[in-house]
């Protein structure tokens, strides 16, 4: 079970309910805000965070009201910090819908990231989910802390493998541990049972980041590498690898391209062959492996079900996906 749609078949019935509550968590009586939130609720995508949250409850006990809850609350949040990046990143679209500062322009949008990050807030404190709420905060404070890092070293460009995992740990993995966390706490599970869905979820996010930087140096099903984010300068696993393998002349030549020549597509093309001759790929699907490994490994602790083939389903989802 890898495919998406036969894994939220299992909880359709969950996903349902769930766009009603994720509509009325989102719902203003500001018309412009009104319209802003359904054109978000619109433009929703594979809906992979609340999956997580409605099958880690599932596996340590069952779905209940404080599960909708967390997963409403970590797509409020989710989507605030979603909004700001735009605005941030000066980007016009997003799943190809255009983002929100595109449509009504950058303070506008900062304002409906403040709205949806002020509603998850209130939707925890009304429902007096003390401990949803702290982990869901601590995860959007981990994504923060995650991003300043790797614009920090993107500058110097010395990101070595062990500051590359904690980026991507912070950055990508800590919300989809705080989903799978969430999802056993409103469960009811027992301390250690949250604490494996935690380091569980952590790691499958580790893996869809290591797949995503994957992307870059394509494959036969996605086509040629696309070097985006050499042209972004950001650091990547297979870059990492083939820089601290590679002599110090050509160590040199290959960050001066980054640095110096990365909007050129033959330099940038360069640098692409070199990883590739280097044995930076294999490498890097190697380590997404192991994760992959690990991830399975947690999950097997727990009874087999229905919720835990679709959790595994997720994880072989996760490597496997071609965009």
């Amino acid at each position: 079970m890898d495919n998406v749609k036969d894994i939220k078949a299992t909880i359709a019935h969950e996903m349902r309910l769930f766009e009603e509550h994720f509509k009325l968590a989102m719902s203003s009586k500001a018309p412009l805000l009104d319209k802003i939130t359904h054109y978000i609720v619109r433009r929703k995508g594979k809906q992979m965070r609340p999956m997580f949250v409605f099958l880690s409850a599932k596996l340590c006990g069952g779905v209940n009201d404080s599960s909708y809850t967390a997963a409403s609350l970590i797509e409020l949040l989710h989507t605030a910090t979603l909004v700001h990046d735009d605005v941030v990143d000066d980007a016009n679209k997003r799943r190809g819908f255009f983002s929100i500062n595109a449509l009504w322009k950058n303070k506008i949008a900062v304002l409906v990231g403040d709205y949806l990050l002020a509603k998850g807030l209130l939707l925890s404190v009304d429902k007096g989910e003390f401990k949803l709420l702290q982990i869901v905060s601590g995860a959007v404070k981990e994504m923060s802390e995650g991003e300043l890092l790797q614009m920090e070293k993107a500058r110097l460009l010395n990101i070595t493998e062990p500051v590359y995992f904690d980026i991507i740990r912070q950055k990508t993995a800590s919300l989809i541990a705080a989903c799978c966390h969430s999802g056993a706490c409103s469960a009811g599970a027992d301390q250690q049972a949250q604490d494996d869905m935690k380091e569980f979820g952590e790691t499958v996010g580790i893996a869809f980041q290591i797949k995503d930087d994957l992307f870059d140096y394509g494959n036969g099903d996605i086509g040629k590498p696309t070097g985006i984010d050499i042209k972004e300068k950001k650091m990547t696993l297979p870059l990492i690898y083939a820089l601290e393998h590679a002599e110090k002349r050509q160590r040199k030549k290959l960050i001066r391209i980054v640095k110096n020549h990365h909007e050129d597509p033959k330099k940038v093309q360069i640098v692409l062959d070199y990883v590739q001759e280097s044995g930076g790929i294999e490498y890097t699907k190697q380590r997404m492996l192991e994760y992959k490994e690990r991830a399975i490994n947690i999950l097997r602790k727990f009874p087999e079900c229905d919720a835990r083939d679709a959790l595994e389903g997720l994880v072989e989802y996760t490597i496997n996906r071609k965009k």
